[in-house]
């Protein structure tokens, strides 16, 4: 399973987000938006009401989620999260249930607590992507949904190229430009999951994932 060449940790990602955090919307907030708003278009259409949003951020996703769901946002960024807090109280964001710093690879919530998790630009992110689909599945029940809209490695040609001299910076930018697919999902899991590219370049992918159900351990990891 491809790895990224440039590991990183809590820590590393924690310090990238606290510099990010104020200009983080201005910055990311358009670049991302086609992203953000698919992957919440593909929650919105998908049964179930309680819904872990992974790796929420400033909360630029927040008001777009339909009323009937409830949405649970978890961040690593204490910063990225007092900004969230603050759009949930200008936008009176009434199903937004709460708001939490948390580990997404180590989480505190009960088996099968969510019927739908989808996590944002979080895959790249964090140090073992194994982990955090492997507590994914643990949190969603069975017959929900788990859902990555991210960016993935390039196959090929100029971009490839040049995601991989970038990866050289991963600390500084708190994710890796060379992550690929395959890093996060096994096997099984790419037969089954729906991937669709982000239009209007394709630099982003929405990847939606039917759980089964039953424990899995990760597969690969990163020392």
């Amino acid at each position: 399973m491809h790895q990224p060449r440039s590991a990183l940790d809590a820590d590393a990602v924690r310090a990238a987000y606290r510099r990010w955090a104020r200009i983080y919307d201005t910055v990311f907030g358009g670049i991302s938006a086609f992203g953000r708003r698919r992957a919440v278009c593909a929650v919105n259409a998908l049964p179930g009401e309680r819904v872990l949003e992974v790796g929420v951020g400033t909360g630029l996703a927040l008001p777009f989620y339909d009323k009937s769901k409830h949405i649970t946002g978890i961040d690593l960024s204490e910063a990225m999260l007092e900004r969230a807090r603050q759009r949930v109280i200008q936008q009176q964001l009434s199903n937004v249930d709460d708001l939490l710093e948390m580990d997404a690879e180590a989480t505190t919530f009960e088996d099968g607590s969510f019927d739908i998790a989808v996590a944002m630009f979080v895959a790249s992110v964090v140090p073992h992507p194994c982990r955090l689909l492997a507590e994914l599945k643990r949190v969603v029940k069975p017959g929900g949904h788990i859902l990555f809209v991210n960016h993935f490695l390039a196959t090929g040609g100029m971009r490839l190229a040049v995601e991989r001299g970038m990866a050289r910076a991963s600390r500084s930018l708190g994710w890796h430009p060379d992550f690929a697919m395959e890093s996060l999902l096994t096997p099984n899991d790419l037969k089954r999951a729906t991937i669709q590219p982000v239009p209007p370049a394709g630099l982003f992918t929405l990847v939606t994932l039917p759980h089964e159900g039953g424990r899995e351990e990760p597969t690969a990891l990163v020392a």
